[in-house]
């Protein structure tokens, strides 16, 4: 706990004089005020133009680019092709996700009701 405290205390005094030197530096370029060039003479705007509203698009959740598939479909593809269930280390291997993005989806696949834990950390099509 010492320690914390005499490195608080090194940094707050760091800080102290860095302040002390931003204030210096303040006052050296207010004192000699740089030169500035002429601003070229602004145009009048255009009035703005009426914009058409604009058309909503359908929402892209399920949107996939041809010849590639989602998340979801690439596990529970995985899934689907093993006999006995598919442990987290066969998914992760065959799917290559991250953890957390492998853990997300077979999260979602289980509410949707497409997949289901058989024990802990294998998952079999429902």
């Amino acid at each position: 706990m010492k320690k914390v405290q005499t490195q608080l205390k090194t940094v707050a005094k760091t800080l102290a004089g860095l302040a002390e030197k931003l204030e210096k530096l303040n006052a050296t370029i207010g004192a000699t005020p740089a030169k500035k060039k002429a601003a070229p003479a602004k145009k009048k705007a255009a009035p703005a133009k009426k914009k058409a509203p604009a058309k909503k698009k359908a929402p892209a959740k399920k949107a996939v680019a041809a010849g590639k598939e989602t998340v979801l479909d690439s596990v529970m593809s995985a899934i689907t092709k093993s006999k006995d269930g598919a442990d987290i280390a066969t998914l992760k291997a065959q799917t290559r996700l991250e953890s957390r993005q492998l853990s997300n989806a077979l999260y979602k696949l289980t509410k949707k009701g497409l997949i289901k834990s058989k024990s802990r950390g294998v998952y079999t099509k429902a």
